[in-house]
């Protein structure tokens, strides 16, 4: 019993650090701005399935009452350099039988305009639950985020040879340590070979979760302060202008930002790039909250350690859950009156830096 309650202390006391934004995993945009992107597909996802198959699903069809050239009229769904699906403007299908590969990438080609280079999001290793892409999201003006540049994810310190391997060759340069000191030194990071490592402590110097919460209406509210904190806390901003000063800069991507869990302190970092890019705030929602799909089975086992009433008081801090995300939120429009100043004076990105963040990592 007590083994349990230290291992769950110590995973609570690490998942109590994320949020700050809205995540969607469907990929669907919200209006677009400029009127036409060079990107005719307004939904696109690649889900694999547990038989080695992929399910691709498209849609090219024009909204709204756009004017013009005539739309997209056939699509063309190419893996490894062939033909393996066709469609309309619109579709589904389901792919089987393509060779193992560490990453099975699809090109969506439509008979009119620009098209996609799309992946399953979850990056499945041996030591990791949560590792995922931070890409394949449309932007509310049309254009959609590269995959393969940027990833999130959980805890690095039980990854296997063969996963680090296999993130050497999906080109993994930067690896991001969001984690406390004793975090990283009770599970010190397993980079891929090469790769910088970079201490970004979200919480240096706070004295944050010094104290676990007694009810669950504590550990709601210390995840809501958790997310203020990474926004207004010195540690949370300096360790974020790290985050996205090592994006911008680091030209030989991919980055990689990870914490305990992968959901809170990450959670936000992801957040908060999705939002500067341009992603709608149902999208990173949806995306955020997908840690608790990803991590059920790791949540599940720690609570079924422990009894009902002190798993009542941890489940809020091993969940995601909008009004934390929110919290995060309120707390940028408290401080500085809106996302862009936040990201300039936060962070210190401002327009010019925005601008080539976007042109960097965005397609259309």
């Amino acid at each position: 019993m007590k083994k349990a309650l230290l291992a769950a202390t110590a995973v609570a006391a690490a998942f109590t650090l994320t949020a700050l934004v809205a995540p969607a995993a469907s990929a669907h945009g919200g209006s677009d701005e400029r009127g036409r992107s060079a990107v005719p597909f307004t939904a696109a996802t690649v889900t694999a399935g547990a038989d080695g198959s992929f399910t691709v699903k498209w849609d090219a069809r024009r909204t709204g009452n756009a004017k013009g050239p005539k739309g997209v009229e056939r699509v063309e769904i190419k893996a490894n350099g062939k033909v393996v699906a066709k469609g309309g403007a619109t579709g589904q299908a389901v792919v089987k039988g393509l060779p193992a590969a560490d990453r099975q990438w699809f090109d969506l080609v439509p008979d009119r305009g620009q098209g996609l280079h799309l992946a399953d999001r979850l990056i499945k290793l041996d030591g990791t639950a949560n590792f995922r892409d931070a890409g394949g999201y449309r932007t509310t003006t049309g254009q959609w985020v590269k995959m393969g540049e940027i990833y999130r994810s959980d805890a690095l310190d039980k990854l296997t040879e063969g996963d680090r391997a296999k993130l050497g060759r999906l080109h993994v340069k930067t690896v991001f340590d969001l984690r406390m000191e004793d975090e990283r030194t009770k599970g010190p990071d397993k980079v891929p070979a090469g790769a910088t490592y970079v201490v970004a402590d979200v919480f240096a110097g706070s004295g944050s979760f010094q104290t676990l919460p007694k009810t669950p209406d504590e550990a709601v509210k210390a995840m809501t302060e958790a997310e203020k904190a990474m926004v207004s806390g010195a540690g949370g901003k300096k360790a974020y202008a790290q985050v996205f000063e090592g994006i911008g800069n680091d030209r030989s991507r991919a980055v990689l930002f990870h914490c305990t869990a992968g959901k809170d302190r990450t959670g936000w970092a992801n957040a908060s790039l999705l939002t500067a890019l341009g992603v709608p705030a149902e999208t990173v929602m949806t995306d955020y909250l997908a840690s608790n799909d990803y991590r059920k089975a790791a949540n599940d086992a720690v609570l079924a350690h422990l009894p009902a009433q002190q798993a009542a008081v941890y489940k809020p801090m091993l969940d995601v859950r909008p009004e934390y995300l929110n919290a995060g939120y309120a707390e940028v429009a408290a401080r500085y009156g809106s996302f862009d100043r936040y990201l300039d004076k936060g962070l210190g990105i401002d327009a010019r830096e925005l601008k080539r963040l976007k042109r960097d990592l965005l397609v259309g």
